[in-house]
């Protein structure tokens, strides 16, 4: 275990921390993600000006925060949100951070951000959706069944949970996200857009296969203090593929006006 683990209501919690510079950043992965599977070039590599104390946490039952095993009620985000912010104020005692997140933990970010204004600084999201359509869940579909994933995709998730764990549980998050479009006509954080008032830095992959543009395009529409970038070829996995150019993206607009 690459980190320190702690207790916050029913979920063991595991997080790592690098660098020791007086601006406080959060990295939120993605589902299924964790700290080593999503931002080990983040963890490793963002703070070039050492003026950045970064953490990563996996997110309940996901990587090192298990047991209990992952659950999806229909609040999952919600949920996460509310344990991310538990973590950065009663464990890491952070007044204001920085928060990255990458995919579902874009949502959980910009909840968060919403929810905890006087927490959240700054907020850069990518891969992110606020809603869920009937063309989002066909790609979910397609891609359900893991052992049709390329070995290279599948190799760091097994090597997490082992095989079984997470076949069943990227099914079950398939299935989470078919109940929010059943329940909730699709929407998972649209009312919160509005609600997010810290400096927003949106970035897309135009070839991302999991997230069309109509969902960057609706973030950037809808969040008041935002900034977009693209990556023309960019897809899901654009702060790895681009991670140097990423980094320091991210670290200037996190560093941009502050003391």
């Amino acid at each position: 275990m690459p980190g320190k683990t702690t207790q916050i209501g029913e979920w063991k919690i595991h997080y790592e921390l690098t660098g020791s510079g007086n601006h406080d950043v959060f990295l939120m992965p993605g589902a299924l993600g964790s700290t080593r599977t999503d931002f080990a070039l983040q963890l490793e590599r963002l703070n070039s000006t050492n003026l950045l104390k970064v953490v990563a946490w996996d997110p309940p039952g996901y990587g090192y925060s298990r047991p209990p095993d992952r659950t999806y009620p229909l609040e999952f985000f919600k949920r996460d949100a509310d344990v991310a912010a538990k973590l950065l104020q009663q464990v890491l005692n952070f007044k204001e951070v920085s928060v990255v997140g990458w995919s579902d933990g874009g949502i959980v970010a910009m909840i968060l951000a919403a929810d905890y204004p006087d927490l959240v600084k700054k907020l850069v999201i990518f891969g992110a959706n606020s809603y869920v359509t009937e063309e989002d869940l066909k790609l979910y579909e397609g891609v359900r069944d893991v052992a049709a994933w390329s070995p290279r995709m599948r190799a760091p998730m097994e090597q997490v949970y082992g095989a079984e764990y997470f076949k069943v549980t990227w099914s079950k998050w398939v299935d989470a996200m078919k109940l929010i479009y059943d329940t909730n006509g699709g929407n998972i954080c649209k009312e919160k857009l509005s609600k997010i008032r810290c400096p927003t830095l949106v970035i897309h992959g135009k070839k991302d296969p999991m997230v069309p543009q109509f969902h960057s395009d609706f973030l950037i529409q809808n969040i008041k203090n935002v900034i977009y970038h693209e990556y023309e070829d960019g897809k899901h996995n654009l702060h790895q593929k681009y991670a140097d150019d990423f980094n320091g993206r991210v670290e200037k607009f996190i560093l941009e006006n502050e003391n």
